[in-house]
C-alpha cells in the first residue's frame, strides 16, 4: 500500500482558541499546495471547532488530543466521539504516555476508547512506546507488545486506512535529544512484526509515526530513518517556523 507521510502536532494545553486560528491560518498559507504530507492539528478542545472552520476548503485536518469510549452520560467534563464527528473532528490521539501516567489511563481503558473511535468512524492515532527502565532493561519490544496487543484487542481486523500508531519512547519526550536512528529503526521494526503477526499484511501497512523531541533540526534524517512514516511533534508544533520546517522537510525526504 502507497503510505503517504503524516505529521501531526500535538499542542497538548497551549495555545487559546484565537491564538490556534491564527497560527493554523498561518500554516495553510505557507503550506497549501506545496507539500506531500498529510498535515492534522491536534488543539486542545476549546479551539478544536473554530480550528476545523479555519482550515475549511484545504488538505489540512483536524484532530482531538482525548474522547471517552461512552457515546453519552453523566461523565462530567468528558466528550464523546458523537460529539467530535459532526464537528468536522477526524482524529483522535488515543493512549499518549501523559495520559497513561498522569491520569492513570490503563490499557484497558485505551482499547475501549480504539473501539469507540473505529466504530465511530474516526481515525485513532494509537500512542505507545517505553519508559526509560524498561529500556535499560531491554524490555523496549516486550513493553510495545503488551501495548499494542492489549490497546487492539477485539479488532478482527484493521483497514490501515483508518488507523495510525505513533512509536514516543516516553524518555524521548520533551528532552534535549530525539531517540537514536538506531533506537527508532529498530522500535518500528518491532511494532511494525507486532502488528503484522495480528494482521498480517494489513498490520505492516498500518502508518508508524515517531515522536519525541522532533524538531526541525533532525526531522529530514530521523523521516528518512526505515519504518518511520512521519512525526507525532509536540513543542516543534507549537512554532510556525519549527513545523512548516518539518512538513516540508517530511515531504521532500520521506521514503517508503
Amino acid at each position: 500500500m502507497n503510505i503517504h507521510p503524516i505529521v501531526a502536532g500535538n499542542w497538548k494545553m497551549h495555545k487559546t482558541r484565537n491564538e490556534g486560528v491564527s497560527f493554523v491560518s498561518k500554516i495553510k498559507n505557507r503550506v497549501l499546495d506545496k507539500v506531500e504530507a498529510r498535515v492534522i492539528f491536534c488543539p486542545p478542545f476549546t479551539a478544536l471547532f473554530s480550528i476545523v472552520e479555519a482550515i475549511e476548503g484545504s488538505s489540512l485536518s483536524v484532530g482531538a488530543q482525548n474522547v471517552y469510549f461512552e457515546s453519552q452520560g453523566a461523565f462530567t467534563g468528558e466528550i464523546s466521539v458523537e460529539m467530535l464527528k459532526p464537528e468536522g473532528v477526524e482524529y483522535v490521539i488515543i493512549g499518549h504516555s501523559e495520559r497513561r501516567r498522569i491520569f492513570g489511563e490503563s490499557d484497558s481503558l485505551i482499547n475501549k476508547k480504539i473501539h469507540a473511535v473505529l466504530g465511530g468512524g474516526l481515525i485513532p492515532i494509537f500512542c505507545i512506546g517505553e519508559k526509560l527502565e524498561d529500556r535499560k532493561a531491554n524490555r523496549t519490544t516486550d513493553v510495545l507488545k503488551i501495548q499494542i496487543e492489549s490497546g487492539l484487542e477485539g479488532l478482527g481486523a484493521v483497514d490501515p486506512t483508518k488507523i495510525i500508531v505513533a512509536y514516543e519512547p516516553v524518555w524521548a519526550i520533551g528532552a534535549s535529544e530525539a531517540a537514536s536512528v538506531e533506537q527508532i529503526s529498530e522500535a518500528h521494526a518491532s511494532v511494525k512484526s507486532i502488528l503484522a503477526g495480528m494482521f498480517r499484511d494489513d498490520g505492516n501497512d498500518v502508518p508508524l509515526l515517531y515522536g519525541g523531541s522532533v524538531n526541525e533540526k533532525n526531522a529530514a534524517e530521523l523521516i528518512q530513518t526505515k519504518g518511520v512514516d512521519g512525526f507525532l511533534a509536540g513543542g516543534a508544533s507549537l512554532n510556525e517556523d519549527s513545523f512548516c520546517s518539518i512538513i516540508e522537510q517530511v515531504s521532500n525526504f520521506y521514503k517508503r
